[in-house]
């Protein structure tokens, strides 16, 4: 009888420990959870803009203005010159682009931080006719933006297509560069997306005579109904042969065609996106953000 006693004590403090211990284990486990998911909580999501940037420059209000070309426009998020004009906004995804008025380019008295198309990386002298056509489609959004002395937001360019002279053009025409006119422009404008094009002055003008930017007038412009404000929106851009067709988040269209387009197929043309600012207001400023951009031809 002492003998089963004692095996019995034994069997008990055998059964009393193990359940202590695995209690302590869960315990444990629990407490390790719970650290983990709080951990878990305060790590931090980064995003990155889905552009590639071997096939663009980038010109910045600095010095002359600066131009950025690739390969070094890849290293941006290093580069001293570019942060504070082109950098990454993490949390949101997206590559802003800020802009105030100071360095502005040739024919211009605006300043930019803007993107130009490089089919050729570092070469400006390879670019597209409509005849090759395109498309560019970018998602984006109004940053921040200052206001004029009534209140009115100051207006930026976001994209463009814009012409170039070949050699033998400008040569011809005597120009002193390659610049000819943008045949797009597209605005954010107050909350809402405008478009504005080119027409020719004199729809019977030579061939020469069409190569000069005076040949070439402003058209009334045309603004989407949708109200974007500072929601991110998509804008695509196709170009074929005679014919432009402008969208708005995949919703609203605008479409280009006639005489003044069929002739401008003699220009070469290259896509332009970012913050072209459209004020010298002191004090005045925009930051455009781009969470995507593609082109292809």
């Amino acid at each position: 009888m002492k003998k089963f006693l004692k095996y019995l004590i034994v069997f008990l403090l055998v059964v009393f420990v193990s359940e202590d211990i695995i209690s302590q284990s869960k315990s444990d486990t629990k407490t390790t959870d719970s650290r983990s998911k709080k951990s878990g909580k305060k790590k931090k999501k980064y995003k990155l803009p889905n552009i590639d940037l071997s096939h663009w420059s980038v010109t910045i209000p600095v010095g002359k203005p600066t131009v950025v070309q690739p390969p070094d426009i890849m290293d941006y998020a290093n580069n001293e010159t570019l942060k504070k004009f082109m950098y990454n906004d993490s949390v949101r995804g997206a590559l802003v682009f800020y802009a105030f008025p100071n360095a502005s380019t040739p024919n211009s008295k605006y300043s930019r931080s803007e993107l130009r198309e490089q089919m050729v990386p570092g070469d400006n002298n390879v670019n597209w006719t409509f005849e090759q056509g395109g498309t560019m489609k970018g998602r984006l959004a109004m940053d921040e933006v200052s206001r004029d002395k009534n209140g009115k937001y100051h207006k930026v360019m976001v994209m463009q297509i814009h012409g170039r002279l070949t050699d033998e053009q400008r040569d011809l025409i005597g120009q002193k560069d390659n610049n000819a006119p943008p045949i797009l422009k597209i605005y954010w404008d107050n909350g809402k997306v405008r478009i504005k094009t080119k027409v020719l002055k004199d729809p019977g003008a030579s061939d020469t005579a069409i190569l000069d930017k005076d040949a070439w007038g402003d058209d009334d412009g045309y603004k989407f109904k949708e109200e974007v404000g500072f929601k991110p929106f998509t804008v695509e851009i196709k170009v074929t042969k005679g014919k432009m067709v402008i969208s708005l988040n995949n919703t609203e269209f605008k479409s280009y065609s006639g005489n003044s387009l069929d002739r401008w197929g003699v220009f070469e043309n290259y896509f332009k996106a970012g913050n072209y600012f459209q004020s010298k207001d002191e004090g005045s400023f925009a930051r455009v953000m781009y969470f995507d951009l593609k082109v292809k031809h």
